[in-house]
């Protein structure tokens, strides 16, 4: 009896550039989708096959579930059979909420808190003493025992510490029948209309009996226990003959000085809940502030020379006089460096003061305004909190991020801090790598009390669990605290992954894209480990992606093509990896060596300049330091988390960005750079999005679309009428749909979910009205130019100079199938750098331009990097430096000279282990780039 394999069929499939393509792809296996940038791999796995299983899933929903979500539309697909729930895990959804960590993604975080609210050992902040708690039984057997014969007071502490008359509550407690209370330490009868001072501090307790302990008299002494527990809230206090004092708690307590924390929850330990947050931070880590530095960049200057930086050089207006006014009293004038200004007067200057201030009225000779002088810092603040748009962007330059004075960075309050396990609070856990992690709670069992073992048993076993997975997706080098927005795409993608193989789902269909990004050769095999254990729980996992390794080692390879755009959307070979390599298609012949990317027969020499960057120690650097050849293509690699980004984006990129052009982000720790004469700019050309709405696209990026509008508003046709360029701007009122305000999109906003977009019903998506849309160049309207690929923009305007310089760079860098008015909210990491590298490109560039690029390969084809490193290589050609990070192999074997860090991630890490040329590295004994560089260089 044959068993008939299962699929997942999919017929006529023509969504974007698909040719009517159908596909068998088989159920419960790895599949790899493959094919050059722009083919349609996408096009098939998500805008199909993804969108047809949402689609089903909606409709699963009651109409009125479905009436507020509005309805989605079908992909343009015949028909699909066989289709699982499905599940897509792709780059461009990263949180951008601060709060949002590796920790909370993972769900790592939530089962520490619930360890800590039910296993942890609590301390006192004012002594380190061991916490303790008691019930009633254990605090009158205590008593008998210590105060036995002796005649002692029970009180109920009702004020700690806190302003005020409280005339109400000496009326309160007289009407329950007590008549004493001990206020500040002093004990006092009450008497009526009783008062304190309202401005002054107070500590009060009720005194609810007075007695002599005895073992015989133990019910007088259990009512009043009672009662005083009940009155302070779970707390009373023993005061002897003596004047000395003894707390006794419910709750956890400290036993020398009374300070007495709430029963430990969950949130207790949450930064995104008000019971457990840091109050100065509000549970972010970080404050910001004005930092004094940005306001006062040289002391050496006074007033009127520009020393305070928001307020400019001297200028015959209002703020100078009320200044010059404000500085009188203190015998200082506007010429006066601020260096010579007392504490006091620099106070002034900064914070204001409520002080009345007569300035001298200009208008009406001999007579005076009365006004107050509020402060720099206060109006800045202000401009931040009520200003325009440009004014809060101008007052956020003198605003500096650091770690929270309170919590250091920790994000909780004080008080859960003092929470500890094997001595070791919440915050120094989620502080750790997940490799040092992993070997904490491996070890953990020995730390525990018998108590807290079996209590802990289910929740170390779900936390092991879970780290587990982030090592098997290479991962190990991420701390849990690390907040989600700073990841690349890929390791974004792979924590998504790492969870989804946590919840241990069946039968469902997986679609990741490109997880391979940003991950280091050594790494690849743990995560092709991690989507075959996807696969081995039977679920079937579709990757789209351009790995050569995961090519190899998947179950079936199916490759789009044979071009970009419109020349492609075919199946043009699909089989099992060994069959697959017989084929003829593009990617058959770079799997088995028919083509290749050559290496060069002599490396650069460079222009004989360096640029030395000495002694960078931030986050894992251990005292690195950099000599840059200048004149080269030069890469960074390095295992993941080993470093190469605080060396590169956030100690040599800020140094330099502030140098050129006054930004003001500062660099981690260095000690000194080197040889800044020898070029004349930077530029960084990284993965983020050239915009966050549909109203960003790669003509408007790239400036052409200027151009474009210019073109337009000289048609003879448009002079009639008297358009300007304006009228062909989907941004102004005019020529745009004003139903979709020249979206082309509307925005229907899902509570819990990512907004979704979708074709505005007037325009039907195309941005601008009916009067607009008449005017034509080459029969095609400005909508239609907007919806042509680049490709196709190449031979439209191929007698318009200015627009066709910036297609072609567009082109040059691989984008031909990318249309002139994509969204930007639906481009990739990869193909937005390349929208931005295009932009540099087709500016006029000096031949001293110092180009920073961080992994560019990101989404590219082999037949995409050819193109990619002809673009890159024509620069250095130029004269300038090309500094790329990345792990490609193709990239570091054309080098001219390599950087490599290592010889780990995280801790393990932040050292640079070899220089050289690639054949330099290949000799390197404990690196791991040279492992696999050797073989690719054979």
């Amino acid at each position: 009896m044959s068993i008939v394999e299962e699929f997942i069929e999919v017929y006529g499939a023509r969504e974007h550039n698909l040719k009517n393509i159908d596909i068998n792809i088989p159920r419960n296996k790895l599949v790899v989708i493959t094919g050059i940038s722009g083919s349609g791999k996408s096009s098939l796995a998500f805008d199909t096959i993804y969108a047809e299983g949402q689609r089903r899933y909606m409709e699963s929903f009651s109409a009125y579930a479905r009436s507020f979500l509005g309805n989605m539309e079908r992909p343009d697909v015949d028909k699909i059979n066989g289709l699982s729930p499905v599940i897509s895990i792709e780059q461009k959804t990263t949180s951008r909420n601060p709060r949002s960590t590796v920790g909370t993604v993972t769900e790592i975080y939530d089962f520490l808190r619930l360890l800590y609210a039910r296993a942890a050992d609590a301390y006192s902040l004012n002594t380190g003493e061991k916490m303790v708690r008691q019930t009633e039984e254990q605090i009158i057997q205590q008593i008998i025992e210590q105060y036995e014969g002796q005649k002692v007071s029970i009180l109920a502490p009702l004020v700690r510490a806190r302003k005020g008359h409280y005339r109400e509550l000496f009326a309160k407690i007289t009407k329950m029948g007590f008549t004493r209370v001990r206020i500040n330490g002093e004990l006092e009868m009450i008497v009526p209309k009783m008062q304190l001072d309202r401005y002054k501090t107070h500590d009060i307790e009720v005194v609810i009996d007075r007695l002599k302990v005895s073992a015989d008299d133990q019910e007088r002494l259990t009512r009043s226990l009672k009662l005083a527990l009940k009155e302070g809230g779970g707390v009373l206090m023993l005061l002897t003959e003596q004047s000395q004092v003894r707390f006794f708690s419910r709750n956890l307590m400290c036993p020398s000085t009374g300070l007495a924390y709430d029963e430990p929850a969950p949130n207790t330990f949450s930064f995104n809940s008000p019971y457990g947050m840091c109050p100065q931070c509000a549970g972010l880590g970080v404050v910001n502030e004005f930092a004094e530095a940005q306001i006062v960049p040289d002391a050496k200057l006074s007033i009127s020379q520009g020393a305070l930086a928001p307020f400019g050089e001297y200028r015959e207006i209002w703020l100078f006089k009320k200044l010059e006014a404000v500085l009188k009293p203190y015998k200082l004038s506007l010429n006066t460096p601020l260096e010579k200004f007392s504490e006091e007067a620099m106070r002034i200057l900064m914070y204001g003061s409520a002080a009345p201030v007569q300035v001298d009225s200009t208008k009406y000779p001999g007579t005076q305004w009365d006004t107050t002088y509020e402060g720099l810092i206060p109006f800045l603040k202000k401009q931040v909190l009520e200003g325009s748009e440009k004014m809060q962007k101008w007052a956020a330059d003198f605003i500096e991020t650091s770690a929270c004075p309170s919590c250091k960075g920790a994000r909780l309050k004080t008080e859960s801090l003092f929470f500890r396990i094997a001595e070791k609070n919440i915050a120094e856990l989620a502080q750790m790598d997940i490799k040092t992690l992993t070997l904490w709670f491996q070890n953990i069992d020995k730390k525990l009390s018998n108590r807290q073992k079996s209590i802990a048993h289910e929740v170390l076993k779900e936390i092991n669990k879970r780290i587990g997975f982030l090592n098997d997706v290479g991962l190990d080098y991420l701390c849990l605290d690390r907040a989600m927005r700073t990841l690349s795409g890929g390791e974004a993608q792979r924590i998504r992954l790492a969870t989804q193989i946590g919840t241990q789902l069946v039968g469902v269909l997986y679609i990741l894209d490109e997880p391979s990004i940003g991950l280091h050769p050594r790494d690849n095999d743990k995560l092709i480990r991690a989507l075959q254990n996807l696969r081995d729980l039977g679920n079937t996992v579709l990757v789209v992606e351009h790995d050569k390794d995961m090519m190899l080692q998947s179950d079936y390879l199916i490759d789009i093509g044979p071009g970009a755009g419109k020349f492609g959307g075919k199946v043009v070979a699909a089989g099992k990896p060994k069959a697959f390599l017989k084929e003829k298609s593009t990617t058959a012949s770079y799997l088995n060596g028919l083509i290749g990317i050559d290496i060069p027969k002599e490396r650069r020499v460079g222009n004989g300049e360096f640029l030395k960057l000495e002694g960078c120690t931030g986050h894992n650097l251990k005292n690195v330091t950099l000599n840059i050849p200048l004149g080269k293509m030069i890469t960074m690699t390095g295992v993941s988390g080993s470093g190469k980004s605080s060396l590169i984006h956030e100690t040599l990129y800020p140094i330099l960005n502030s140098h050129f052009f006054r930004a003001r982000k500062q660099p981690l720790p260095y000690k000194n750079l080197e040889g800044l004469s020898h070029i004349d700019k930077v530029i960084e050309i990284d993965q983020s999005p050239i915009g966050r709405t549909p109203r960003s696209n790669p003509a408007t990026y790239t400036g052409m679309f200027t151009d474009i509008r210019a073109l337009f508003a000289q048609m003879p046709e448009a002079k009639i009428r008297g358009y300007k360029t304006g009228r062909f701007s989907f941004n102004v009122k005019g020529g745009r749909c004003e139903d979709c305000e020249g979206g082309g999109k509307k925005v229907i906003e899902m509570e819990f979910m990512p907004d979704v977009y979708i074709d505005c019903n007037t325009c039907r998506g195309k941005r601008y009205n009916r009067e607009t849309l008449e005017i034509r160049f080459k029969g095609k309207s400005i909508s239609d130019v907007l919806e042509m690929s680049i490709s196709e923009a190449l031979t439209f305007f191929d007698n318009q100079p200015a627009i066709l310089r910036k297609v072609q760079t567009l082109a040059d860098v691989g984008l031909g199938y990318v249309t002139l008015g994509q969204h930007a909210t639906t481009l990739s990491g990869g193909e937005a750098q390349r929208v931005k590298l295009a932009t540099e490109l087709s500016r006029k560039d000096t031949g001293k331009t110092f180009y920073i690029l961080d992994e560019p390969t990101t989404g590219l084809h082999f037949q995409d990097i050819v193109h990619l490193l002809n673009v890159l290589q024509k620069l250095v050609e130029k004269g300038n430096t090309v500094l790329v990070i990345e792990h490609n192999l193709d990239v570091i074997k054309v080098s001219d000279y390599v950087f490599d860090m290592g010889p780990e991630g995280g801790s393990a890490g932040g050292v640079l282990i070899a220089e050289g040329t690639p054949e330099a590295i290949c000799k390197a004994k404990n690196s791991h780039t040279a492992k696999f560089l050797k073989l690719e260089m054979k």
